[in-house]
């Protein structure tokens, strides 16, 4: 879609539907709202689309229905503002420029009305395309137009994206991606109509893409892929524009949790071999060990057990460098980052492959280093992981207790993936539900 072409002549366009054939589809879904026929005359298209005619409401409502666009978003933004909504797809957000002007105007798409709360197919077939547009994407430059802001403005966002990163630990993803997303509108709009220099120009587009990565992740833990692609898409377009190695190596392996764990480790350890390029520029010994951990469980995924364990190795390599640097030398964003998480990443490696005995020694290794108090969330995940190992090797008891220890962390957190993982423990244990230790546990947490 070029930028500034019409939604509905988009749409129209990529459906390859006529002006009659629309009106056709848009008429029967006016009659099932109660409001009529629409009269298929073909003017109605162009008035709408070329002499900027709004269409009455109830065509508005039957537009938004037709397309699945929810009707609150028609009083959030103006026609035919909001029917952009609509045109939100790959096809744009992969083959739109990597220009400044284009990262701009698809943030604006994606922060201030919002992509469709989408529970579909993932958005990407090919990861290649977008590290190509990464790797070739224009830097931000400095904007004249607006009232002046200096350093202060991003560096008060990038506090406050810190603390909902450690907010999303506590909570989970339910109203920390509200509130991502509302600081990303914050900071969309402080990129469309202040004055900043080039230097405060990439600092505020690094800080779009980490409040859009976070929107993405906390989509994505909510178990909304499709809406977390566009994020994540609209992350690494920020990143790129920003010209920053470290959001753009965070981005990337945020994405890649949710590529291996959807079906596509071998996307997720294309996304990982572009993010370690950049540790060069980055310095910092605790990203390195996370990004090649995180390709461990991609080659994991993929059932490559050589690779996986390699990628370990480096990883705990790179961990050992990291304890002789200073924490000043790392950035925020991994924080999360210990040794006890590392070992949690690899015994989910082990659990892949068909090693649960290897799986069971990682998480025990790790326990005593992994403050579950901390990362509630990621406890309730490991744990549960912890209880597969054990079922698998016949240890009801000692899978029951560790269990029942995911489901009390789970309490007060809102988390898709938190609960996918419990049940898939649940379904496990169902096999074995004449044991008494384990009826009890299902009949407890039913």
């Amino acid at each position: 879609m070029h930028l500034d072409e019409h939604p509905l002549v988009y749409l129209l366009r990529v459906h390859g539907w006529s002006a009659t054939d629309y009106l056709t589809r848009l008429s029967a879904v006016h009659v099932k709202l109660g409001y009529g026929p629409i009269a298929k005359d073909r003017k109605r298209i162009t008035r709408w689309t070329r002499y900027n005619v709004t269409p009455d409401m109830p065509a508005q409502r039957a537009m938004a229905h037709l397309h699945r666009i929810p009707e609150d978003e028609i009083t959030a933004r103006p026609w035919p503002e909001w029917l952009k909504l609509a045109c939100i797809r790959e096809r744009q957000l992969l083959s739109a420029a990597w220009t400044p002007d284009t990262t701009l105007h698809l943030l604006d798409r994606v922060a201030i009305g919002g992509p469709m709360d989408r529970r579909g197919f993932l958005l990407v077939t090919g990861i290649t395309p977008v590290l190509a547009g990464a790797v070739t994407a224009q830097p931000a430059t400095a904007h004249a137009t607006g009232r002046r802001i200096g350093a202060a403005a991003p560096e008060l966002f990038e506090q406050s994206l810190a603390v909902l990163r450690r907010q999303d630990d506590q909570f989970g993803s339910g109203q920390v991606h509200t509130s991502a997303r509302a600081q990303l509108r914050l900071i969309t709009a402080s990129l469309q109509n202040a004055s900043y220099t080039e230097a405060t120009g990439r600092r505020l587009h690094g800080a779009a893409a980490e409040a859009a990565r976070i929107c993405a992740w906390t989509a994505y833990d909510s178990g909304r892929h499709a809406l977390a692609e566009e994020f994540y898409l609209a992350a690494l377009r920020a990143a790129a524009t920003a010209a920053d190695p470290v959001v753009t190596a965070n981005t990337l392996a945020f994405w890649a949790i949710q590529r291996y764990s959807t079906g596509d480790p071998r996307g997720a350890a294309d996304l990982i071999a572009h993010a370690l390029t950049l540790t060069g520029r980055i310095g910092s010994a605790r990203m390195e060990a996370m990004l090649h951990a995180r390709l461990a469980r991609a080659h994991a995924k993929a059932g490559d057990e050589h690779a996986s364990l390699h990628s370990q190795g480096h990883a705990l390599a790179a961990y050992d460098r990291a304890r002789d640097q200073s924490p000043n030398e790392d950035p925020d964003c991994v924080y999360w980052v210990s040794l006890g998480e590392l070992r949690m990443l690899h015994g989910s490696c082990a659990l892949n492959l068909g090693r649960p005995r290897r799986a069971l020694a990682e998480f025990e290794t790790a326990a005593g280093e992994y403050r579950e108090d901390d990362f509630p969330r990621a406890a309730v995940i490991y744990l549960a992981r912890g209880a597969e190992a054990r079922i698998a090797l016949e240890d009801l008891d000692g899978a029951v207790d560790i269990a029942q220890r995911a489901v009390d962390h789970m309490g007060g957190v809102t988390s898709a993936r938190g609960t996918s993982t419990l049940d898939d423990v649940r379904r496990q244990f169902h096999a074995h539900r004449t044991v008494p230790v384990v009826s009890e546990f299902l009949a407890r947490t039913a």
